[in-house]
């Protein structure tokens, strides 16, 4: 039976690579998959995913206003995809993900997508969103943090290579622009920050000694 699969993880955390792996292992077996990835990103080139291993393969690009049942939708003259792999998943819309579910449900095939579930702020993505609501299945991918922790979050560094918390959501790049780190130490440069803006409001207070103490 097909499911629908969200792989999530921060950057780094080789969601790339595990698509591109996944895609190797369908075709030694001789079956063919059908290959997305978002339009917006195209560091490596318009229609190819990437990974920083090295592997790459071509794939067919969307955007946001595309119908994506249609565009896995395989005519009947041509050979079934076995299955369809999503990359940048978290620039699908919602409307996007439930195509895809819809896609799952209909054609018998399975979709895995590949993303990460939060931005720079700590805010979750639109498919990613969705995906974490409706996908059969959901696997977190790790990445380290420098500390040794699991790096579950994502700073978004200027050209000083400091953290910046505002600006547009999606904004390509890569390890010049993202770092990933843990949650503990996204926290803290987020203090950080919020500190040098408004310190007078942040102070902590220390706290009234009792006279006898």
């Amino acid at each position: 039976m097909a499911k629908l699969f969200f792989h999530w993880g921060s950057m780094d955390a080789g969601k790339s690579t595990l698509l591109l792996q996944t895609e190797h292992n369908y075709r030694v077996k001789g079956m063919d998959c059908h290959l997305l990835t978002a339009k917006l990103d195209d560091r490596a080139g318009e229609g190819f995913i990437t990974s920083r291993l090295g592997l790459q393969s071509h794939a067919k690009t969307f955007s946001r206003d595309e119908d994506l049942f249609e565009k896995i939708m395989i005519p009947a003259h041509e050979a079934k995809a076995a299955s369809v792999l999503c990359d940048e998943a978290h620039f699908l819309s919602h409307d996007q993900v439930m195509q895809l579910a819809r896609g799952v449900d209909e054609l018998n095939v399975p979709v895995l997508t590949y993303g990460l579930r939060t931005d720079f702020r700590m805010q979750p993505f639109e498919g990613a969103a969705a995906l974490l609501a409706i996908a059969d299945v959901i696997r977190e991918m790790r990445s380290i943090c420098e500390c040794g922790r699991a790096a579950t979050a994502v700073l978004r560094l200027d050209e000083a290579g400091s953290p910046v918390f505002a600006g547009p959501q999606v904004q390509i790049g890569g390890t010049e622009t993202y770092k990933s780190v843990c949650r503990r130490h996204w926290f803290q440069a987020w203090q950080r920050q919020k500190q040098r803006r408004s310190p007078a409001v942040n102070q902590i207070e220390k706290p009234i000694r009792h006279p006898r103490e």
